[in-house]
């Protein structure tokens, strides 16, 4: 069920928001990132918090979507926001009460009410200059 449901996502919601969130336009960035068995070039969209000049993603679906496992598997990726590219050369746990405080409210209360406790800090990389 899982399954079909990211699916259906994948093939319906994200036609719709990897546009957007590439022109820089909406609440999505966009994580770039290469497949780690097709080695292929992928776009998912996210809605992301800052944190300082990091970002910190809430894992909805738990730490077995492609999009993570391909970054945890190469070490880095791309985040896109709001038309700027930013270098992404490491992802981390972050503790829950972290990772709410960076959603900030009334995300965070949000989050919370849901029960989302899984965040993951992306760090953006000390040579990317546009941060």
């Amino acid at each position: 069920m899982r399954e079909a449901w990211l699916g259906l996502l994948k093939h319906s919601l994200n036609r719709v928001t990897v546009p957007l969130a590439r022109a820089g336009r909406g609440p999505f960035a966009l994580v770039r990132h290469v497949g780690r068995r097709s080695g292929r070039p992928y776009e998912t969209p996210l809605l992301l918090a800052r944190r300082g000049d990091d970002f910190v993603a809430e894992l909805t679906y738990g730490p077995n979507v492609d999009w993570y496992r391909n970054v945890v598997a190469a070490g880095h990726c791309q985040v896109v926001t709001a038309g700027v590219v930013h270098e992404i050369d490491r992802i981390e746990v972050l503790p829950p009460d972290d990772g709410l405080r960076a959603f900030g409210n009334p995300a965070a209360a949000v989050l919370r009410l849901l029960r989302r406790r899984d965040f993951r800090l992306l760090h953006v990389a000390a040579f990317d200059s546009r941060t």
